[in-house]
């Protein structure tokens, strides 16, 4: 039997009781309206309302770390390759795929939120250890795709900001993460860090899309469906980074150890499945709208290169854009990294059934293995390019989703174990559809690589 364990978050406003919480009926009398100025009297907010305010924003997480794992290297790339090659034309993907992400998310926070142990607890308990045990190798294995995007992210992000070898940076990058996963106390001050170099990229990205003047008609015929000839990978490496099954599977962990519970469960919904996923969703198409509009054609049938793309920042930043660029990237690539990791060990480790918790040695032994993964690959592709090799093992990471998602169906399907939280029709077509896409982006891939 695999060990269980659930962590809460020591954070005060988690662990007061939803259903304690003080209304603005029952909190101490507003103080009398002070007189204004104007003469006008406005009186101040009942204390039990801010309060719920900031419960409401305590819910917020664990779809906002799988939003942050997809807004990585591999993303960043993709998008700016779609943009360069094909203009507008593929944004329809990234609209399409971060739906289905918001479907199989919530499919995962459901789960988590009616089950007594871990998902793949749940699934040895339910469909039989062999396919619990496939679900956490599956996991590991995808993150094992995603660690070389993001080491190569790594060290291109530092060689854009101070020169040098990229594959050094990597080393050195990997190593620092290494030492992050061994004290773990310092992973909140890197992680918050990170996260704000990234918004202010993506605030970057978002007046860049307004001073770059794109042509907005066309980029809203790009969410039309159609496939441009010679997609290939890309197009898999976009499904792969925007409808990331993995980080999905992973959102319903991250559930369980925020302590999240059933009464909470629509509120969790409106303040952090839906923009969580839908956030860098948007980022992403941001990023294929600038990159149409400033590079298109840039690197001919190769697309532009982080190079070229670093300059987009240019006219509402000068030189320094290209450095913003550089650190958010690095940034991205960094937090995507621990993320990734993080993800890799606890499911390893949870489906040999060793437990979850990140107190223990053993997930951390196989947190180190994606790192190690990750660099050696980045190692032993020296002289490769790096925007190729991050497209093909973003591509890669399609290979184990379909089992993912099929085991979250089945799952949200059983009225037994989900209960009223069982899915609807409309959640199952969408479902459905999520994994119809997946199986074909497989066939594509496979097709791409034979061919």
């Amino acid at each position: 039997m695999s060990q269980t364990h659930r962590t809460v978050s020591a954070d005060p406003v988690l662990l007061v009781s939803h259903d304690s919480a003080p209304s603005p009926s029952a909190s101490a009398p507003a103080p009398a309206p002070t007189p204004t100025g104007s003469g006008s009297e406005e009186p101040a907010p009942p204390a039990g309302r801010w309060r719920s305010r900031l419960r409401l924003l305590a819910l917020a997480g664990p779809a906002f770390i799988a939003g942050a794992w997809q807004f990585g290297p591999g993303n960043l790339t993709s998008a700016i390759q779609a943009g360069s090659r094909y203009g507008y034309s593929l944004i329809w993907v990234i609209a399409v795929a971060t739906v289905l992400m918001v479907v199989f998310a919530d499919m995962s926070i459901r789960v988590a939120l009616r089950s007594r142990g871990s998902l793949v607890d749940t699934i040895k308990t339910t469909l039989g250890r062999p396919t619990g045990v496939a679900a956490g190798l599956g996991v590991f294995l995808i993150t094992l795709a995603f660690s070389v995007g993001n080491a190569v992210g790594t060290g291109l992000g530092l060689s854009l900001v101070v020169g040098g070898n990229p594959m050094w940076w990597t080393l050195a990058v990997t190593a620092v993460i290494a030492c992050i996963v061994f004290a773990r106390s310092l992973y909140g001050v890197v992680e918050k860090l990170l996260l704000v170099i990234v918004a202010a990229m993506g605030i970057a990205f978002v007046a860049t899309a307004i001073v770059t003047r794109p042509d907005w008609g066309a980029a809203a015929g790009g969410l039309v469906p159609v496939v441009p000839a010679g997609t290939g990978l890309l197009l898999v490496a976009l499904v792969g980074t925007n409808f990331s099954m993995n980080a999905a599977f992973y959102t319903g962990y991250a559930s369980r150890e925020r302590g999240l519970r059933r009464e909470q469960y629509r509120e969790t919904t409106i303040v952090d499945t839906v923009p969580g996923i839908v956030a860098p969703g948007i980022m992403t198409a941001l990023v294929v709208i600038a990159a149409a509009a400033t590079l298109p054609g840039v690197g001919g049938a190769a697309g532009a290169t982080l190079g070229d793309f670093s300059g987009v920042l240019e006219p509402i930043a000068g030189e320094l854009g290209r450095t913003i660029f550089a650190l958010g990237f690095f940034g991205a690539a960094v937090a995507a990294m621990i993320a990734n990791a993080t993800a890799g060990g606890t499911l390893l480790s949870d489906g040999l059934g060793f437990g979850n918790t990140l107190s223990s040695w053993r997930p951390r032994l196989g947190m180190l293995a994606v790192l190690a993964f990750g660099a050696t690959v980045t190692v032993l592709a020296h002289g490769t390019s790096p925007v190729q090799l991050i497209i093909v093992a973003q591509a890669l990471t399609v290979v184990v989703a379909p089992l993912l998602g099929v085991l979250l169906f089945v799952l949200t399907n059983n009225r037994r174990l989900m209960g009223d939280l069982a899915n609807r029709w409309w959640q199952n077509v969408l479902a459905v559809v999520g994994i119809a896409a997946i199986f074909a982006v497989c066939y594509q891939l496979l097709v791409t690589v034979v061919l």
